[in-house]
């Protein structure tokens, strides 16, 4: 069943969702799918070409990528709350940020543009690096213009027409889907992979204190839902709320905080990712910096060893019972040879 024909079910149709059915009610989200398959065989044909070429790459990042990042992707459009987002507010507020946070996030962990540098051929490789680091995607994935987009996105779908004119049409729902994810990728991605798109000064700590920021900014709409005094798409959910619903109004403020839950668990990873990235940058510029010392002081030990054909120990400084006692001596072994 799709996106679209379980718009077209009724309240009555769908039983009480429980703990039970929240683990398994399950829907076929054709697009979707297609988006999951896609994603994944791109991927995995990236790291099959990098091992046939005997070159590694890291186990961790490909099961990070499909667990979290495909595994969130089908998580929030094809799990019960994909069977219940047109009958109930909450379950669609968890898979807009599912969509929005989660996602990105693990897709960004799998670092699938650098996968795709090196996968692919030569010409096909510069002209990803061309399209990835052009004006556009720069403009983009600047700091601050990235995290407005992807505020101004959650606001403009739980605060205009959007929203509740995508429950009606299945085609803009599945728009919707795919708007929140660019838009969330936007954010993510440049951080924790695609460092070429941010400004030099975008540093390490520059970035902690973004990634603050925008777990910030990411628990304003979810805070706003929560407090707001008008129902989203009240029209909609006041017509399909089935007998069971806890009440229009409380339904919207269970979306509201289970936003702001997800987006404050979601900063967390974000933040130790990027620490830890900034700690390994740490170790290859350290690394880097040694052996460039060693290589400027590799000559200077050539040119003392080549004089005398072996390097000699540098003399040592001698305490003065040491030197008074050899002048001692040497005085004595005069004094009997002129005798």
């Amino acid at each position: 069943m799709s996106g679209y024909e379980a718009t077209e079910l009724s309240a009555a149709e769908l039983p009480e969702l429980t703990a039970g059915r929240l683990l398994s009610s399950w829907q076929l989200d054709v697009p979707a799918l297609l988006l999951v398959v896609v994603l994944g065989a791109l991927y995995g044909w990236g790291v099959v070409r990098l091992r046939r070429r005997g070159e590694p790459w890291p186990p961790a990042r490909t099961a990070v990528f499909v667990v979290l990042g495909l595994g969130a992707l089908v998580v929030a459009t094809m799990s019960s709350l994909a069977v219940y987002d047109h009958v109930l507010f909450w379950p669609a507020a968890v898979q807009n940020i599912l969509l929005d946070l989660v996602a990105p996030l693990g897709l960004a962990l799998g670092d699938p543009l650098r996968l795709a540098v090196e996968a692919l051929p030569t010409d096909a490789s510069h002209r990803v690096q061309r399209v990835i680091s052009g004006r556009v995607v720069r403009v983009l994935t600047f700091p601050l213009i990235s995290t407005a987009v992807v505020l101004a996105t959650e606001m403009t779908v739980y605060f205009t027409p959007y929203f509740a004119t995508a429950l009606r049409v299945g085609w803009l729902h599945e728009l919707m889907y795919l708007h929140l994810l660019v838009a969330g990728c936007l954010v993510v991605v440049p951080v924790l992979t695609h460092e070429e798109a941010l400004p030099s000064w975008c540093t390490h700590p520059v970035r902690a204190g973004l990634v603050f920021l925008d777990g910030i900014v990411d628990a304003v709409p979810g805070v706003v839902v929560m407090t707001h005094g008008t129902l989203i798409a009240g029209a909609w959910y006041l017509d399909h709320a089935p007998s069971w619903s806890p009440g229009v109004q409380h339904d919207q403020q269970l979306g509201g905080g289970a936003m702001i839950s997800i987006a404050e668990l979601v900063a967390l990873p974000f933040i130790l990712a990027l620490l830890f990235q900034w700690a390994r940058a740490e170790r290859s510029q350290t690394a880097e910096l040694d052996r460039r010392l060693d290589r400027e002081l590799a000559p200077v030990a050539a040119g003392v060893g080549s004089d005398n054909h072996a390097v000699h120990e540098p003399e040592r400084f001698r305490p003065w019972w040491e030197t008074e006692h050899n002048e001692v001596a040497a005085r004595i072994r005069r004094q009997h040879h002129e005798d």
